[in-house]
Parts: C-alpha cells; sequence; structure tokens
C-alpha cells in the first residue's frame, strides 16, 4: 500500500525495549512546520525542502518549512493579531505560553526557511515583499538567534497574523529514534505578492510542486518523504484549493500521534492515525481525486 514503511526487524526489536523499560526513549523537543500552500491548476501546491543528507535528522527528506521551539518564542510581548493564545491553547492541545511559542516558532521558522512572512503592520494587512536586502539581513539573523523575532516585528512595526495559520495535525517522532521531535502541523497560504526562496541552510534543494504530483514523486521514490510529510499530503489533495484546505482547519483541534511498530503480515512498519487508513487505500486504488471537498 502507498505509504507505507517497512521496518527492518531489529527495530521492532528497540521498540520492545523501550516498550517494556529496558531502555529510555530520548526526551522530544518541541516544533513546529506549515504546510505552505498556493494555488494551482491541478489543486493546491506545496512548498518542500530537502533537507541535506548529511543532517542528523530526516537527511536526504523532503520536508515542510519548520524547526524547533526557540526560548524567545516564548516572550508575551510579541505584537499579535488573530486568535488569541488561549484560543490557540485550545486548537493546539496545550497551555496558552506553548501556544504562542508554537505559533511564534511556525511564523519565525516559515520566514527563516522560505523568505515568506506572515505578518503586516496592522490586522488586516501582510507584508507584500520580503526580497530586499535589508529583509534578508533580518532573516540571517533570526536564523542565526542574533535577533529575536519579537524585536524584529518591533523594530519594523510589524504585527503577527496568527489569523493565517490554521492548526493541522501533531506528530511525535517514534520512541527508538535518537533524535526525537514533537511536530505541531500548520497550514498557510501564500500571501500575495510574497515569493519563496531558496534561503534554508539545512535544504540542498527547494521546490513547488501540485500535491498530487508530490505524492505520485514520493511513490516511485523520486522524492523522499516521512510518513507525516506523506500523509499530510495525502490529505491536503483532498482540496480542491488552498483556501479550502484553510477553513478545513478552522474544525481541526491537534491531538498528538506517535508512530508504532506493528507486524503487517509481511514484516513490520509503522502504525498511522486511524483515519489514514481510509486515504491509503484509496491511493492505492489509484481512486479519482477531483471530486474534492
Amino acid at each position: 500500500m502507498a505509504g507505507l514503511v517497512h521496518l527492518p526487524a531489529e527495530f521492532a526489536e528497540q521498540a520492545a525495549a523501550f516498550a517494556d523499560g529496558t531502555k529510555e526513549p530520548a526526551e522530544p523537543r518541541d516544533a513546529a512546520t506549515v504546510v505552505l500552500l498556493r494555488r494551482g491548476a491541478d489543486g493546491p501546491e506545496v512548498y518542500l525542502l530537502r533537507r541535506h543528507v548529511s543532517m542528523e535528522f530526516a537527511g536526504g527528506m523532503c520536508v515542510f518549512p519548520g524547526g524547533g521551539v526557540d526560548r524567545r518564542d516564548f516572550d508575551h510581548t510579541v505584537a499579535w493579531a488573530g486568535p488569541s493564545p488561549a484560543a490557540w491553547a485550545a486548537r493546539l492541545g496545550v497551555d496558552e505560553a506553548k501556544a504562542r511559542a508554537l505559533v511564534c516558532a511556525a511564523v519565525r521558522e516559515t520566514f527563516e526557511e522560505s523568505g515568506v512572512l506572515l505578518a503586516g503592520e496592522s490586522a488586516d494587512s501582510v507584508v507584500a515583499d520580503t526580497t530586499a536586502d535589508d529583509w534578508e539581513a533580518d532573516r540571517v539573523a533570526l536564523e542565526k538567534r542574533e535577533l529575536a523575532l519579537t524585536e524584529f516585528l518591533d523594530r519594523r512595526g510589524l504585527v503577527l497574523r496568527t489569523d493565517l495559520l490554521g492548526a493541522w495535525s501533531g506528530w511525535l517522532t517514534p520512541v527508538f529514534e535518537p533524535k526525537r521531535y514533537r511536530t505541531w502541523f500548520f497550514v498557510a497560504e501564500l500571501p500575495e505578492g510574497q515569493r519563496t526562496r531558496d534561503v534554508s541552510t539545512e535544504s540542498d534543494h527547494v521546490v513547488w510542486l501540485p500535491v498530487l504530483r508530490a505524492l505520485e514523486q514520493a511513490e516511485a521514490r523520486e522524492i523522499l518523504m516521512l510518513p507525516p510529510t506523506y500523509i499530510t499530503s495525502l490529505e491536503v489533495a483532498q482540496y480542491a484549493d488552498p483556501q479550502a484546505v484553510i477553513d478545513a482547519a478552522a474544525d481541526r483541534t491537534v491531538e498528538m500521534f506517535c508512530p508504532a511498530v506493528v507486524e503487517d503480515g509481511e514484516g513490520f512498519t509503522l502504525s498511522r492515525p486511524p483515519h489514514a487508513d481510509g486515504l491509503l487505500e484509496a491511493r492505492a486504488r489509484n481512486a479519482t481525486w477531483g471530486s474534492r471537498s
């Protein structure tokens, strides 16, 4: 079936050792990632970065922009527009302080890794262009942790447009991985006038792909995706355009899912969120995706 990851038997042995307490799993780091979308002729297009093969985590994999939460993302003085931290806490299943940090991390990491900034001078405006040299200098300073997000926004008279984000899902790295992340997935549409740029120091290639084409390439092993990226792409492929994805996110709350090692009749694989089984089965049958929500 498309999207299945077959694992060596030793992974099952490692998972059992963690389950019975023989081994202690690594402590996960909180992270945020953003499925950046734009309108395409055949449905939504997604922005993907291919991580350097030398990276310790997910080397060579195609991922969405994102990264770990920084301690400065917890700054409660950050200029804010859109749903309150309390509202985000309810959507993300965390307390208000962590919700604020996750939203800040999502906006900051998207800017650091794509040059796209979900902020504006007011609650009903958004930055139109971030390609000038001064913007790039600020992006680099943020990436190097020489500049805090709050300082960056204040200096430019900007507020976070948190209403441009939608909460989508949560994935926790399996217990047998030596480096683990507890990642909240968000969705957002590329703001009008802004352009993505190949600026991430953690990737060697970036691309916009129709989400259906991205799935086809992953299934043909032309690109590599971890299960969360593949299943999220599969979910996004159900919708006709980015706005439909954003609208769907309004009704979602995040429940963190941690894949477990399970037998599948041919060996071992990773478990999936219950709702993913129907999508994977339909995909395996080459279902028609023209009738989207």
